[in-house]
């Protein structure tokens, strides 16, 4: 084997391609060609968009798992741990499990390099075909059409939203966007948008390849009832429904998509109303508004762009808070720090920033003046040396009566829940 520990794989993964994103399918469809040469023969799941990826993946796992089907989940990014990344039956595979993979994707490779999210990519798909499943999902890393997931032909295609993120990549509108994301569709499978409004170019490639296109709103939905909730299709209805564990006014536009995913799989993974009920109840997912202590109340989530800040915004407005709400606040250089600071800034108080320690991260200086420029008043902009720092910082700000929320990316997110040891 090339290297003994995990963290070494990953370290030489890091360096073995010159840049951090190369999208396209030629070099990882043909290193997966020479992996395995069989298409996987249990139902697969891919998941697009802009937000809710995340939830909408960890909501299918549930739901499975209630119903007694073995899962396989691949996701990213990591919090605190790359195994994160990688879910058998809900729980993270080991170490030695990702290093035999890793070695079996080096040897396939040959000289054909691959960037570090290909590599893991590459592994995960290798350890869910050598393992007995019922379920397959996979969540794109950035945007769908040339994402290395779409190396793999799902079952069903599930777009959660479409809004302006990584607009190097992917394009400036949601037209470009959405055509990017519309990409995992394929022709006669059933594709999926959880959104009630997606772009046009969405519904254009659906109707281009022939995909069966369900799109919220018209194919199914959801309905609030005073005893949770109900959902809809053209074929059937759930009715009293819990509300998910998951915290945040949209989870029941993704609940609902989810809903209609197992309604597509009906024949091959059918789903009865206790597992629905139970998946639901059962759902976790660090980072996505998740309350980490309270006195104060502390809310960690990985809000980034403008629709997840709308969404955070709207959650916190939804709080009672006797107090201040003491922001620890980092972000990336590529996101739209002015877009997200004005969104944000009605319902922070205080804003403590911190440096991330991370080449793509925003400087400390370049975070206190994007709040400035988005109207922050200067005197409630603090600039921290540690995250850790700013964390304690905004703590004691908020008191007993206030709140602390942790957003602007999964490094900031990750790095909290580290060092609170969870």
């Amino acid at each position: 084997m090339r290297f003994n520990t995990l963290q070494q794989w990953l370290d030489w993964q890091s360096e073995l391609h010159p840049s951090e994103i190369e999208l396209g399918l030629e070099r990882v469809s043909a290193v997966w060609s020479h992996l395995h040469d069989q298409a996987f023969s249990v139902p697969v799941v891919t998941v697009a968009g802009t937000n809710g990826k995340g939830s909408c993946v960890a909501m299918l796992e549930a739901i499975a798992r209630a119903a007694g089907y073995r899962t396989g989940c691949y996701t990213s990014p990591h919090l605190i741990r790359y195994n994160e990344r990688i879910r058998l039956d809900g729980e993270q595979v080991s170490d030695e499990r990702i290093c035999q993979a890793f070695q079996r994707v080096d040897e396939a490779r040959q000289d054909q390099p691959l960037t570090y999210f290909e590599f893991g990519t590459l592994a995960a798909l290798d350890i869910f075909a050598t393992t007995q499943l019922d379920l397959v999902i996979l969540e794109v890393g950035l945007g769908g059409r040339l994402d290395a997931v779409n190396i793999i032909d799902p079952h069903v295609a599930l777009i959660t939203t479409v809004d302006i993120d990584h607009s190097d990549w992917l394009g400036e509108t949601r037209e470009a966007i959405g055509r990017e994301k519309a990409g995992i569709m394929r022709p006669g499978i059933p594709a999926i948008c959880a959104t009630p409004r997606p772009p046009v170019s969405v519904r254009e490639h659906a109707q281009a390849i022939d995909a069966q296109l369900f799109v919220a709103a018209e194919a199914f939905g959801f309905k609030v009832e005073e005893q949770g909730w109900s959902w809809w299709s053209q074929k059937r209805r759930r009715h009293s429904l819990p509300q998910p564990y998951l915290r945040g006014n949209f989870q029941l536009q993704n609940a609902a998509a989810v809903l209609m995913a197992f309604e597509a799989l009906a024949q091959r993974l059918p789903v009865d109303q206790p597992a629905v009920r139970a998946g639901l109840q059962d759902v976790r997912v660090p980072g996505r508004f998740q309350i980490l202590g309270r006195d104060p109340l502390v809310i960690l989530d990985v809000a980034h762009n403008a629709e997840a800040a709308s969404a955070l915004a709207s959650n916190l407005g939804d709080l009672f808070c006797n107090g201040k709400t003491c922001a620890v606040f980092a972000m990336l250089a590529d996101k739209d720090l002015h877009q997200v600071a004005s969104i944000m800034k009605p319902r922070v108080d205080e804003w403590f920033c911190a440096p991330l320690s991370d080449a793509r991260a925003l400087e400390i200086g370049a975070l206190s003046s994007g709040l400035a420029e988005a109207g922050v008043a200067g005197t409630a902009i603090a600039q921290c040396g540690t995250l850790g720092e700013a964390y304690e910082q905004a703590k004691a700000c908020a008191g007993n009566d206030g709140q602390v929320v942790v957003f602007g990316s999964f490094l900031t997110v990750g790095g909290i829940l580290e060092l609170s040891g969870e």
